[in-house]
């Protein structure tokens, strides 16, 4: 008779690998929905305004499974090559080619100002680059962060805070559907300024991913000291995101997307100010 020997348990992979896969489902979803969407007569304004809005709330619930994966893998001690891989194909999908087609079916069909130059037919062309722009930008920022270890930004921060190097790709994703979110999915019906604004936001967006600005990770956070204060948090945020998900969600998002920009611009400032400060003959003119 063999006795078999246990050898080291394998890590449980199936659980984040699971919540990766929902993240992906999420990106399959708002592609679906906003193919549906666009299909739709005119008189069914409504259905689609309807499909638009449950497409941006599965970008909102694809950043909870994409954070829960990455917790969970390193609280289960099960993190590996194959599941980083697996997680970036997932949000490229999810927070790339989704929120790219849900920008352009939201915000990129409006009618055109009539009796303007004609310059102003250019506009459509000027959505398609805006929108591939944003799914380059993001896939740019996703390779960044795969292959780049211990990244520096330009404006480095406190030591013991982690920091992102550009906005993330879901934090991008999450700002195009809480507009969405907050207009309850009823499109841009003019390009001018609805789909200029649009084409805008989506072109900032993607500069600020591929920047080497810096963004605050929360990492370092950690509510297990002091439960009681999770709890709190948690559950007033819940609150708020249930009764208010329009004005909060979009709060949130663009705050985190703004913070960045005023942290580059007061990190300029005091350059300019130590600079001013070690020379006397600059200062004194």
């Amino acid at each position: 008779m063999r006795i078999r020997r246990k050898g080291p348990r394998k890590p449980p992979i199936a659980l984040p690998t699971a919540f990766t896969v929902g993240t992906m489902f999420c990106g399959y979803y708002t592609l679906v929905q906003s193919i549906r969407a666009v299909s739709l007569p005119e008189h069914l304004a409504a259905e689609a305004a309807r499909l638009l809005d449950y497409a941006a709330i599965a970008i909102g619930i694809a950043m909870l499974t994409d954070g829960l994966d990455g917790r969970i893998a390193r609280l289960t001690k099960s993190t590996s090559e194959f599941g980083g891989e697996l997680d970036s194909l997932a949000d490229v999908i999810t927070f790339g080619a989704g929120p790219a087609l849900l920008a352009y079916a939201w915000g990129m069909r409006g009618t055109l100002p009539a009796g303007g130059p004609p310059m102003l037919d250019l506009l459509p062309q000027i959505g398609y680059f805006c929108t591939f722009l944003y799914l380059t930008c993001g896939a740019l920022r996703l390779a960044r962060f795969n292959v780049t270890k211990n990244p520096i930004p330009k404006n480095p921060g406190l030591r013991h805070r982690r920091y992102f190097v550009g906005i993330p790709i879901p934090p991008s994703a999450g700002l195009l559907g809480a507009v969405i979110h907050f207009n309850g999915g009823y499109p841009i019906q003019h390009w001018w300024p609805g789909g200029v604004l649009w084409c805008a936001l989506m072109a900032a967006l993607g500069f600020l991913m591929i920047s080497g600005w810096r963004y605050r990770s929360f990492k370092e956070l950690n509510f297990m000291q002091r439960p009681a204060l999770g709890v709190v948090f948690f559950a007033s945020l819940i609150f708020l995101v249930w009764n208010f998900s329009q004005p909060v969600l979009l709060t949130m998002a663009a705050a985190f997307a703004c913070s960045g920009v005023v942290t580059r611009i007061l990190s300029l400032f005091r350059k300019g100010t130590k600079e001013q400060a070690e020379d006397p003959q600059a200062a004194h003119s």
